[in-house]
């Protein structure tokens, strides 16, 4: 049973590196974007609502894997 515990949070964790490399590459595209003249405000704008959604299940994640201990 111990390794099946090991083998959930090693995926686990192989699936917050996941996304918060994609919350970086989102913010470094947001960044060019809104920098450029012209940019698409919707995209920009569906772009941080989609990091905003990986930052909600970056946290999701990192409760899982290190419960509070006052809860």
């Amino acid at each position: 049973m111990n390794d099946e515990i090991f083998d959930t949070a090693a995926t686990l964790r192989e699936r917050l590196a996941r996304l918060h490399d994609e919350h970086h590459d989102l913010d470094d595209a947001i960044a060019r974007l809104d920098g450029t003249p012209n940019s698409d405000e919707l995209l920009v704008r569906r772009m941080k609502k989609r990091k905003l959604a990986l930052k909600d299940r970056i946290a999701a994640l990192e409760r899982l894997l290190e419960p509070d201990d006052l809860a």
